[in-house]
């Protein structure tokens, strides 16, 4: 059996939630964001860091007060009730998770294959693959070896970022920052959206709440410092690509942007440190990424929202909920191109956060949060999410499609399960249940 033993620190946890911010989007993220704001674009990080800030505040004051296994989840449940609502959003959250592991695995692969493989794409594929298998097995062995492996990575990243950071701010170019190039404020608010993709890990540190020995002072920290040194990072990596090259060079860049920054400055070295820190970090959002939803697929199963057998544990190690994010994962990463529906994290991510802190209106009296806070949080993500509909998803209609369709599923097995449950259940029980 896992242990039960609540037996992660303050730094563990915010380094779970660190691993899972890094590795999911600055790697992968600043030539797509570059395309809408330019050189702007550690300006679009500032403004989503604040975003999540916000956000984090609240998930701590609903964590501090109601720490589980499920995470946001629960906080769901206290503002909405154990409904419709909260199995939508489970299924929902489910799905979003096994598909920005998928795509971060691809990310794994890119790099594995430009290494060993001479950029070959069916190498991109396996290695995707056994990155997935392999993580999934670790989080098999337990939340301890998750926090130690995601320690290792947390701390290699880091230091090699800020060692990009540092000799790139030394040397960048100023005139390639100035705000005379920047685009309009509309073109920079629409990137949040993008930029945003890169905190998503942080919802992530809810779910350690079970693993902390004081949820209640240790969960605000761990939430605030994965935040903090992410967004730092953030903002120094920007600037340091930014500064050194040209919107036009970070976009033809792709993916390998970083590396090809810490050239001028670094030499080949420093593509080679930045391909090495790329494939540590995608490694850590991915063991990262699945961390979730062992507890997530319990406690729901518990609570009736989703079936007994995404509840149960194979051998009694192995969580159902686990692997199946880990297939879903694996099917996306080897059948189908991520690239082309990249954004789709960021939405419903923005969607669910939104809903989450929308519903903790309803509770704040006991979580001890301030109202106003929460208003300003809940404003400025819909703000984020309508502009980011308006000037990007139209031109993504295949990011469109799958939101919707994403949508429906959540919405139809939500329905579908319910109804099998209520025919099960004698009506006492279909009461409470409800």
């Amino acid at each position: 059996m896992e242990e039960r033993t609540r037996s992660l620190s303050v730094r563990q946890a915010a380094f779970i939630g660190v691993g899972a911010m890094v590795g999911a989007g600055i790697f992968s993220l600043l030539g797509a964001a570059g395309e809408v704001a330019g050189a702007a674009v550690w300006l679009s990080f500032a403004i989503a860091g604040a975003i999540a800030m916000l956000q984090g505040y609240s998930f701590a004051k609903f964590g501090a007060r109601f720490p589980s296994a499920a995470g946001l989840l629960e906080y769901v449940v206290r503002g909405y009730g154990d409904g419709h609502v909260a199995g939508i959003l489970a299924w929902l959250i489910l799905a979003a998770n096994a598909i920005v592991t998928g795509m971060v695995a691809v990310s794994f692969g890119s790099y594995a294959s430009a290494a060993v493989a001479d950029d070959s794409t069916a190498w991109v594929k396996i290695f995707a693959v056994l990155l997935v298998i392999a993580m999934s097995a670790l989080n098999i062995v337990g939340s301890k070896a998750v926090a130690r492996a995601q320690s290792i990575v947390v701390v290699v990243v880091l230091t090699m970022l800020t060692v990009f950071a540092v000799s790139t701010l030394k040397n960048l170019d100023p005139h390639l920052l100035a705000f005379s190039g920047y685009p309009s404020i509309k073109d920079i608010i629409s990137s949040v959206a993008l930029t945003f993709f890169a905190f998503l890990g942080f919802g992530v540190v809810t779910f350690t709440a079970k693993d902390l020995a004081n949820p209640k002072r240790q969960l605000p920290r761990a939430m605030f410092l994965a935040l903090g040194i992410a967004t730092v990072i953030y903002i120094a990596v920007a600037l340091g690509v930014f500064g050194t090259l040209t919107v036009e060079k970070v976009i033809a860049s792709g993916g390998t942007a970083l590396a090809v920054a810490a050239e001028p400055t670094l030499g080949r070295a420093g593509y080679w440190m930045m391909s090495v820190t790329a494939l540590f970090s995608t490694a850590g959002a991915t063991n990262a990424g699945l961390y979730p939803a062992a507890g997530l697929s319990e406690q729901m199963a518990a609570t009736g929202q989703f079936p007994p057998s995404l509840g149960r544990r194979f051998a009694d190690r192995a969580p159902a909920g686990l692997l199946l994010t880990a297939l879903v994962a694996i099917i996306l990463a080897a059948g189908f191109d991520l690239s082309s529906i990249a954004s789709l994290g960021s939405a419903i991510a923005l969607l669910v956060f939104t809903l989450v802190t929308a519903g903790h209106f309803r509770v704040w009296r006991e979580t001890g949060a301030k109202p106003w806070i929460l208003a300003v949080a809940v404003t400025t993500t819909v703000v984020v999410l309508v502009t980011f509909v308006f000037t990007t998803l139209v031109d993504e209609p295949a990011t469109a499609v799958a939101l919707l369709v994403i949508l429906g599923l959540s919405v139809g097995l939500d329905a579908v399960w319910k109804r099998r449950r209520d025919r099960r259940q004698p009506p006492a029980a279909q009461l409470k249940a409800s």
